[in-house]
C-alpha cells in the first residue's frame, strides 16, 4: 500500500481525497496555489506544498511543480482528483516515468478513450452501442438519403467543421432532407470554409446516464449502476441522481452489461464513467468515457455504501475487485452549488463568504472546502459545495433535499441555492419528466419581497 498520496488538486474534492487517506492510514500531501493558501485541503493535508501562483496554468497545471512538490515530499503516488490534469495523457506517462504511481487511467488508455473518433470506433468494435452515422464524411446528397431512409427519421446532419450549433440540421422526414442538406452546407462553407457533411441518428428527447465503473489491472470490471445526469445548462450538470427515474430493471441490466463489456474490452483499471444518451424509447447509445472520478460520485456511494476513492486507492495498489455489480439500495440527489447568481443568468459571483450554516440532519451530506470568512477566488470553477440527500424513496429524497436547502445559509455571496429549491418543487421534475432540454424551458421565479 502506498504510503504517501499527493493530491494534485484543490478544493472539496482534495479534502474528499484527504480523508479517505486519513481513515487508510496513508499520508497526504496538499499542493495549492497562492490563492488558495486558506483553504481547508491545505489545513487538513499532513503536508502542503504551494506550486505557483493563482492562474491554473502557473500552479494546479504545472506538471513540473507537481512533480517537484511530489518528489521533495518522497510522495509514491499522485490523485489528480478530477479536471486539471486528471486526463492528460502526458502527466500520466510522466508521473510513471518518476516510478509515482498515477492513481487513475494509463497514458495510453486516456489517449484512446479522450479522442471521441477512436473511442466510438474502439466501443463499436467491443459490441457497445454507438449512435448510428455516415462513416466519416458524406460523399453526396445521393449517399445522405440512402443513410437516412435505413437508419430511420429523424436524423441530424453536421458539418464536419461545425461548432455553435452552425451547419446543423435535424430532419424529421424524408421531403425535408435536401433542402436541409443544402442549407447546412452553405451555412458550414460561410462559416468554416468546409461543408463537408456528416450524419447520425437524431437523438429524440434524450436524457445523458451514466454507468459508474471500476476495472482492476487483472482485467476485470464491475459496475456500479446508474447516474442521471440530464438536468444540465450549456452542458454543465447542474443536479444529479440515482437511481434514475426512467431507469427500468431491464433497461440497467442492459447498460451496465455495456458498460462492463467496455471497460473489461480496454482492460479499464480505475474508477470510470461510461457515458450514454437514451431516448424516449429507451435506446441507448455510447457517447464517451471519462477516465476519472466524476464530480458526482458521492451520490453512488451514498446508495450502495462504497467509498469509490478508497477503491481507486486499492485498485491503483494492485489489489483485485470482487467482480460484483452493484444495484441501489437507496435513493440519492446532488445539488451543486455554485458561487453564481440564477437571478442574472448564472453569473460568475466571486468573494468572501461572510456567514455560513450548514444543513445537517439523517441522510444530508456536504461536500464543501468553505467556510465563513472564507475568500472564493476568481480563478477557478465556481463550484463551492455539493449537497447530498438520501433516502428510501425518491420522494423522501426530493422533500430532505428541501429541507436542507432551506437550512443552508451561505451570506456575502450569490450562489445557486435558490435555483435548486426552486427546481425541487418543479412538477416535470418531481415527476421524473426531464431531459437534457430541461433547462430551456426553465426560468426563475421572481425573487420574494
Amino acid at each position: 500500500m502506498f504510503k504517501k498520496i499527493l493530491i494534485a488538486n484543490r478544493g472539496e474534492i482534495a479534502l474528499r481525497i484527504i480523508r479517505t487517506c486519513r481513515e487508510m492510514g496513508i499520508k497526504s500531501v496538499a499542493v495549492y496555489s497562492t490563492a488558495d493558501a486558506d483553504s481547508l485541503h491545505v489545513r487538513f493535508a499532513d503536508e502542503a506544498v504551494c506550486i505557483g501562483p493563482a492562474p491554473s496554468v502557473d500552479s494546479y497545471l504545472k506538471i513540473p511543480n507537481i512533480i517537484a512538490a511530489a518528489e521533495i515530499t518522497n510522495a509514491d503516488a499522485i490523485h489528480p482528483g478530477y479536471g486539471f490534469l486528471s486526463e492528460n495523457a502526458k502527466f500520466s506517462k510522466i508521473c510513471e516515468e518518476h516510478d509515482i504511481k498515477f492513481i487513475g487511467a494509463s497514458a495510453e488508455m486516456i489517449e484512446q478513450m479522450g479522442d471521441k473518433a477512436t473511442a466510438k470506433a474502439t466501443m463499436k468494435a467491443a459490441g457497445v452501442p454507438t449512435i448510428p452515422g455516415s462513416e466519416g464524411i458524406l460523399d453526396s446528397y445521393d449517399e445522405a438519403e440512402t443513410l437516412a431512409v435505413e437508419m430511420g427519421f429523424p436524423v441530424m446532419l453536421k458539418a464536419t467543421a461545425g461548432g455553435g450549433g452552425r451547419g446543423m440540421r435535424a430532419v424529421w422526414k424524408k421531403e425535408d432532407l435536401l433542402r436541409a442538406w443544402e442549407s447546412a452546407r452553405q451555412e458550414a462553407a460561410a462559416a468554416f470554409g468546409n461543408d463537408g457533411m456528416y450524419m447520425e441518428k437524431l437523438i429524440e428527447e434524450p436524457r445523458h446516464i451514466e454507468i459508474q465503473v471500476v476495472g482492476d489491472s487483472f482485467g476485470k470490471a464491475c459496475h456500479l449502476s446508474e447516474r442521471d445526469c440530464s438536468v444540465q445548462r450549456r452542458h454543465q450538470k447542474l443536479t444529479e441522481e440515482t437511481p434514475s427515474p426512467f431507469m427500468t430493471d431491464q433497461l440497467r441490466e442492459d447498460m451496465g452489461e455495456a458498460a462492463v463489456k467496455a471497460a473489461e474490452y480496454i482492460k479499464y483499471e480505475g474508477a470510470g464513467t461510461v457515458e450514454f444518451l437514451v431516448d424516449k424509447h429507451r435506446n441507448f447509445y455510447f457517447m464517451e468515457m471519462n477516465t476519472r472520478i466524476q464530480v458526482e460520485h458521492p451520490i453512488t456511494e451514498q446508495v450502495i455504501d462504497y467509498d469509490l476513492i478508497r477503491e481507486q486507492i486499492l485498485v491503483a495498489a494492485g489489489v483485485p475487485i470482487s467482480g460484483k455489480n452493484y444495484l441501489p439500495k437507496l435513493h440519492s440527489i446532488e445539488c451543486r452549488i455554485n458561487a453564481e447568481d440564477p437571478y442574472n443568468d448564472f453569473r460568475p459571483s466571486p468573494g468572501r463568504i461572510t456567514t455560513l450554516h450548514a444543513p445537517g440532519g439523517h441522510g444530508v451530506r456536504l461536500d464543501t472546502h468553505v467556510y465563513s470568512g472564507y475568500m472564493i477566488p476568481p480563478n477557478y470553477d465556481s463550484m463551492i459545495a455539493k449537497l447530498i440527500t438520501t433516502a428510501q424513496t425518491r420522494e423522501e429524497a426530493i422533500n430532505k433535499m428541501k429541507r436542507a436547502l432551506d437550512e443552508f445559509v451561505i451570506e456575502g455571496i450569490k450562489t445557486t441555492i435558490p435555483f435548486h429549491r426552486q427546481l425541487m418543487d418543479d412538477p416535470n421534475y418531481i415527476a421524473g419528466n426531464y431531459t437534457t432540454k430541461f433547462m430551456e424551458d426553465f426560468e426563475m421565479a421572481p425573487i420574494e419581497e
